[in-house]
């Protein structure tokens, strides 16, 4: 009879636990870990895997042993922190300068008839990179401004302008457009303009894109169209970035429109 009680309380137990599971929801996530590679997927270059980490495109490309033209393929792992593998890269917008060639030799002159030259003319001007103020700034489309940078907010690294479906987005400065697409999930339609070794400007949600990688583009010209690409309204999101970090838009732009 003992036997029978306990066997049946065992039955009863086994049923209880597969009839009753425990809600998944009550159970413990694992810890996250830190991101510290990432495999390149196809449409991705190198300028949007380290906009997409809020890094320096020139670093990124340093501790993979990158060079110029930052030249990636799909299926590549990139590290995304570490120690510099290159020594820091040169633009690749820069030209590539040859040697000059040797100077011919020069007859020369009686001591008379040397002259002196003077400081100003055998100093070289030292020539300065240029800041944020000297990029010249200006607003990327005309609207009403519906957010604004939060330093602290992931979804608020830069500002929005409303408009209509099809208005004009404009380049905010010259500079060189390095990405053109919609591989940034969140951006939609995305372009990103690199305007030094210092700043760059990303401008998303368009309806359409009016220039491709490597165009070069001016100042307020027309480079896409307005739209709601991978949002829920028509607006423009632009960011500004210094050195990879977003800085606030507000602080560059002109105060009027």
């Amino acid at each position: 009879m003992l036997k029978i009680l306990i066997v049946s309380l065992l039955s009863f137990f086994v049923a209880s636990c597969t009839s009753h599971p425990a809600p998944t929801h009550s159970l413990g996530q694992p810890p996250s870990d830190r991101i510290r590679h990432h495999t390149v997927s196809s449409g991705e270059t190198l300028y949007s895997i380290a906009w997409r980490y809020g890094q320096d495109f020139k670093h990124l490309a340093a501790i993979n042993g990158i060079a110029p033209p930052y030249s990636i393929f799909p299926g590549q792992r990139l590290r995304l922190e570490g120690q510099a593998l290159v020594s820091a890269p040169r633009p690749a917008s820069a030209p590539v300068r040859k040697s000059a060639p040797a100077p011919k030799p020069v007859a020369q002159k009686s001591p008379a008839k040397i002259k002196k030259s003077s400081p100003a003319t055998v100093a070289r001007k030292t020539v300065k990179p240029a800041s944020g103020s000297q990029v010249g700034w200006r607003w990327p489309a005309r609207g009403p401004l519906i957010s604004t940078f939060r330093p602290k907010d992931p979804l608020r690294k830069g500002v929005d302008i409303a408009g209509q479906k099809g208005d004009s987005v404009l380049a905010a400065a010259n500079g060189t457009v390095i990405y053109a697409g919609s591989a940034l999930r969140g951006y939609g339609k995305l372009l990103i303009v690199k305007h030094n070794e210092e700043y760059l400007s990303a401008y998303a949600h368009n309806h359409k894109l009016l220039v491709k990688e490597g165009s070069e583009v001016k100042a307020g010209q027309r480079i896409a169209e307005l739209g709601s690409s991978g949002t829920d309204r028509n607006k423009l999101h632009f960011e500004i970035r210094r050195n990879g970090q977003p800085v606030d838009p507000l602080a560059y732009l002109p105060r009027n429109p």
